[in-house]
């Protein structure tokens, strides 16, 4: 695994084996990340769900943003994210929270500009946290959402105040991208 583009481009990743994380392809990172470019002005503050080995919240480092916050409930898996942001030069930009999501919900208390959220496929409440998400404080109009799952579970057009704007399928895995919905 490695970074894709940005000034870390090619730096190889760590990955845990020996665990149920399931790595983000290259192509839907790739994928992923051209959704951004094309709708986010402001990268400043990142936060990586499920964060695995950190590769998605460490590429959107490397493409420009200024914090990344990283949650990971495997232990395994926080090594890695940390191993991985000492390697890259990254550990002064981020932070990681070894706990699970539902925890990190309860204390997290700034608003986001991007969220990655890549459950494992078989996480069944992955509906219920977009749900926390859209009535936190860590979503705001200008947050965007991304959500990768597998296409065997769709996800709903909408969570509370997010809403389904853009979907993309690679595969077995479909990119969702959310927004709040805007009052007038």
């Amino acid at each position: 695994m490695r970074v894709i583009t940005g000034n870390l481009k090619g730096r190889r990743l760590k990955f845990p084996k020996g665990t149920k994380t399931r790595p983000v392809t290259d192509l839907v990172r790739g994928a992923i990340f051209s959704i951004l470019e094309n709708n986010n002005k402001d990268w400043s503050q990142v936060l990586d769900l499920f964060a695995g080995s950190g590769a998605l919240g460490i590429e959107a480092l490397s493409r420009g943003a200024d914090w990344a916050d990283f949650v990971e409930s495997q232990r395994k898996c926080c090594d890695i994210i940390k191993e991985n942001l000492e390697t890259t030069g990254l550990s002064s930009r981020a932070k990681v929270y070894c706990c699970s999501v539902d925890k990190a919900l309860s204390f997290l208390d700034k608003e986001y500009n991007v969220i990655l959220m890549d459950p494992p496929y078989s996480d069944t409440t992955t509906g219920d946290i977009i749900t926390r998400l859209a009535s936190s404080g860590l979503v705001g109009t200008e947050t965007t959402l991304v959500v990768t799952h597998s296409y065997r579970s769709p996800l709903r057009q909408n969570y509370a105040a997010l809403n389904l704007v853009k979907q993309h399928r690679h595969g077995d895995t479909c990119i969702s991208i959310f927004h709040k919905e805007v009052n007038s």
